[in-house]
């Protein structure tokens, strides 16, 4: 009996076991299955998502910045134009240590004459243009003097004492062939550093007009001057500097020469090649020696059509100088241009070149029919009163002229 009750206990300890066992089974089959599921599910998952995305959710994350009390938090860095010394606010202006106050003045300061620029660069900043009309700063507006010279000015005591106690009211430029060693003792200081960066200039080539483009790219860079008047180291002045600034300065017109000549050195320099940009009806001549406004001087300097139509089709004995500008101002400008020069010259006697005046030539007389000699028009009322300025004088000229000048054009 005891026997049996023992061996009943042994299968009843054993049956338990053996469902203990397969219960514990159970279990562990149901938490690898769903881990194998959960393992599926994200793999899956895992491929859709972007790669940034999952750098996010597997990168730990740094600590947040520790943060400084307001009292010993340091100032924020200012934005870039503040650090530049400019405000925020036009109205407030704020003293930054270290940087001065960057404002108009070394803007609007006349640039010096010589600098490193080359010509395409010089035109690209020559040809910045404000657009506001009215200026934020007292301007005294200037007439450009640009003399296209073979080396030095023969006659500049004359011209020192044309332009002497009128400082502020123009700008003086000059360029020399680069040949040119800059020895010049009859130029006084008001020539000193005048002269531009020049190249070779041959007569009767385009490489004129280059020069005349040169000149007028670098007055441009003075934002005050507001006409600009081409010279030669052979001119004169025929009036004392109030009347020719005044003349200019109130002129509704520019004085560029431009006619139509049915001859040999006119039409008959025509090239066909350069039609239909401009015909042989629009083809002009004039004088090379120009006066001009701002707006044409910017035109002129940035024009490339025109420019290098005449460079490619306008060769000698096509002289460009005699031919681009008159045509170019006739064909864009025709209603604001004088079509006359302000330079007196003598063809008189023929030939490639005007007439040269030595020491003997130069009179009263001779000065005075340059004065008023002719009738032309003025702000559309006629005057004697049509050039100002007067060649070919040579350097043996120089000293009657000064003994002309206080009593004839009255000045020095």
């Amino acid at each position: 009996m005891k026997h049996e009750t023992h061996q009943n206990q042994i299968i009843s300890a054993k049956l338990f076991n053996s469902q203990r066992y397969i219960h514990s089974l159970i279990v562990y089959f149901l938490f690898f299955g769903s881990g194998l599921v959960i393992g599926i599910s994200l793999t899956f998952y895992l491929k859709d998502v972007p790669i940034t995305l999952k750098k996010k959710l597997f990168t730990i994350q740094p600590s947040p910045p520790l943060i400084v009390p307001p009292k010993s938090r340091p100032p924020p860095s200012p934005p870039l134009h503040q650090e530049q010394g400019v405000a925020m606010n036009s109205n407030i202006k704020r003293k930054i240590p270290g940087v001065g106050r960057i404002g108009l003045t070394d803007y609007i300061k006349p640039p010096e004459a010589m600098h490193d620029m080359m010509d395409d660069e010089l035109i690209w900043r020559a040809s910045m243009v404000p657009k506001a009309k009215i200026f934020p700063f007292n301007r005294t507006p200037k007439v450009a003097f640009m003399f296209l010279a073979r080396g030095s000015l023969p006659l500049a005591p004359l011209w020192e004492r044309f332009f002497k106690g009128y400082e502020g009211r123009y700008s003086i430029y000059i360029h020399s062939q680069p040949s040119f060693k800059g020895d010049a003792p009859e130029e006084g200081p008001i020539f000193h550093g005048r002269r531009v960066p020049s190249k070779r200039v041959d007569w009767g080539e385009f490489s004129m007009v280059d020069a005349e483009r040169r000149l007028l790219a670098n007055a441009l860079l003075d934002m005050s001057n507001e006409r600009f008047v081409l010279l030669s180291e052979a001119c004169i002045p025929l009036y004392n500097f109030t009347t020719i600034y005044t003349y200019i300065m109130n002129s509704t017109k520019t004085f560029v020469e431009s006619y139509d000549e049915w001859g040999p050195v006119g039409r008959g320099r025509y090239n066909s090649q350069m039609t239909p940009w401009v015909t042989i009806e629009q083809w002009r001549k004039g004088s090379q020696w120009f006066e001009l406004d701002r707006e044409i001087a910017l035109d002129m300097i940035t024009d490339q059509k025109y420019f290098n139509l005449f460079k490619d089709f306008c060769r000698p004995a096509c002289y460009s100088d005699e031919h681009y500008l008159p045509t170019f101002v006739t064909m864009r400008y025709w209603w604001k241009n004088g079509n006359r020069t302000l330079t007196w010259v003598d063809w008189t006697k023929g030939g490639p070149h005007p007439t040269k005046f030595s020491r003997t030539e130069v009179t009263r007389e001779l000065l005075h029919q340059m004065r008023t000699g002719i009738q032309c028009m003025y702000n559309g009322e006629p005057t004697s009163m049509c050039y100002l300025f007067a060649r070919k004088f040579l350097p043996s000229a120089l000293d009657r002229l000064l003994k002309f000048a206080p009593k004839v054009m009255m000045f020095g």
